[in-house]
C-alpha cells in the first residue's frame, strides 16, 4: 500500500484549450486521465500527508490535518509549463491517532516515488510529517553510497528528547536512526528563534553537530550570509532534504501555522533558498508543514506554501531539460560558521 486516500481531479481556472493556458490543475489532470503519458517522464510528485496528531501531542493548535487539500487548492490556478510533469499520488491519513502506522506509510509511498525518478513534494501534516519523510529515504536505494543533508527552513530545532514521539521530535529521531544505523547526521536549521528555542534545545543542537543561522541574521539585507550557508550545505552532502515549516515566515505572511513567528525570515529569502535548493540535482525530495487553515487569513499562508512549491517545481522543471541532471559526489568536509 502507498497512499489511503486516492487522488481526486483537481479544479481550477480554464482559459482555453493551448499550452499558453496551461495551469497546475490541467498537468495534474492529465495525470490522472493517462497513466501512460506519464511513464517515464520523471518530474513532481505530490502527496498529502493528512496529520495533525504530532501537534497535539507537543501541545500546539491543532488543524494541520486539513492542510494537504488547502495547498492543492492553492496551487491549481498557478501556471504551468508546457513541459511540466506533475503527478497526484493521493493522501496518507492519520485519523486514528497511529502516528506510528501513518509515518511508516508515507514512506512507503515516498519511496515508490524515489524509485520512479520523482521528486516527491509532501504536503503535511505537522511537522511530524518529517519522520515519515525520512523513512521514505532509507527505504529504497536512494541513498546508497550518499551522504544525507537535510536543511530545515524553521523557527524550531524540533530536537525535543519527548518519549512520546510528536511534531517537535523528527529530528532527534532522525538522529537517533542514522547513528544506530552508522550513518552521519548532517542537519541545518535556516530561521532559529532563540526566543522560541529553550537553552536545553541548543544544548541538543551542540551536541549533534547541527549548525543553523537564527531569524535575526536572515533579513533580507542578509541575504548573501544566507545563500553562503546554503550553498557550503550543498557542497558537503550528496542528496538534499529539505523540509520547509511555515512557521518560520513572519506571522504576518504566515499567519496560519500552530505557532506563528513574531519575527520570522522574510519571504523572499525564503523564495530565494527554496530556488536555491532546487537549482541543485541533489535535491530528492521536499515537504511544505504546518499549515493551519483554522488560523490562516484569506488563505494567506495556503498561497504562500504554493508560491515556494511554484518555484521549486519551475526550478526542478528547468533542471531536468538540461543534459545531465545527475548529482555529483561531493567532496565531504565540514563548514564552520564565524
Amino acid at each position: 500500500m502507498t497512499t489511503d486516500l486516492s487522488p481526486q481531479p483537481w479544479t481550477g481556472r480554464d482559459d482555453g484549450p493551448g499550452p499558453e493556458h496551461r495551469r497546475w490543475h490541467h498537468a495534474v489532470n492529465d495525470s490522472l486521465a493517462d497513466p501512460l503519458r506519464r511513464a517515464g517522464r520523471a518530474g513532481i510528485a505530490v502527496l498529502g500527508f493528512r496529520s495533525d496528531e504530532g501537534v497535539r501531542r507537543n501541545k500546539g493548535r491543532i488543524g494541520a490535518f486539513d492542510a494537504p487539500a488547502v495547498i492543492r487548492s492553492a496551487l491549481a490556478p498557478l501556471a504551468a509549463p508546457a513541459d511540466f510533469a506533475v503527478q497526484d499520488l493521493g493522501d496518507v491519513s492519520v485519523a486514528t491517532g497511529d502516528l506510528d502506522a501513518g509515518q511508516a506509510n508515507l514512506g512507503r509511498a515516498i519511496a515508490a516515488a524515489l524509485a520512479g525518478g520523482q521528486l516527491p513534494i509532501v504536503l503535511g501534516g505537522g511537522h511530524e510529517t518529517a519522520f515519515g519523510s525520512y523513512l521514505g529515504l532509507r527505504a529504497g536505494t536512494t541513498l546508497e553510497n550518499k551522504r544525507l543533508g537535510i536543511i530545515n527552513l524553521d523557527a524550531h530545532f524540533d530536537l525535543r528528547s519527548d518519549p512520546i514521539p510528536s511534531s517537535g521530535t523528527p529530528f532527534r529521531q532522525i538522529a537517533a536512526a542514522e547513528r544506530a544505523a552508522g550513518h552521519g547526521f548532517t542537519y541545518r536549521v535556516v530561521g532559529i528563534s532563540a526566543a522560541n528555542n529553550t537553552l536545553e534545545l541548543f544544548q541538543t543542537a551542540s551536541e549533534l553537530g547541527v549548525e543553523y543561522l537564527a531569524d535575526e541574521d536572515c533579513g533580507s539585507t542578509r541575504l548573501e550570509q544566507v545563500t553562503d550557508f546554503v550553498a557550503a550545505f550543498i557542497n558537503d552532502v550528496d542528496a538534499v532534504y529539505l523540509t520547509i515549516d511555515l512557521d518560520v515566515l513572519p506571522a504576518y505572511v504566515a499567519p496560519g501555522v500552530s505557532a506563528p513567528a513574531a519575527l520570522g525570515v522574510p519571504f523572499d529569502v525564503v523564495l530565494a533558498v527554496c530556488k536555491q535548493l532546487a537549482r541543485s540535482p541533489k535535491l530528492i525530495l521536499v515537504d511544505v508543514v504546518e499549515l493551519n487553515p483554522r488560523f490562516d487569513i484569506d488563505n494567506r499562508t495556503a498561497r504562500t506554501a504554493a508560491r515556494l512549491i511554484q518555484a521549486i517545481a519551475d526550478e526542478h522543471t528547468t533542471l531536468l531539460r538540461e543534459p545531465s541532471a545527475e548529482p555529483a559526489i561531493a567532496n565531504h568536509h565540514r563548514i564552520e560558521l564565524p
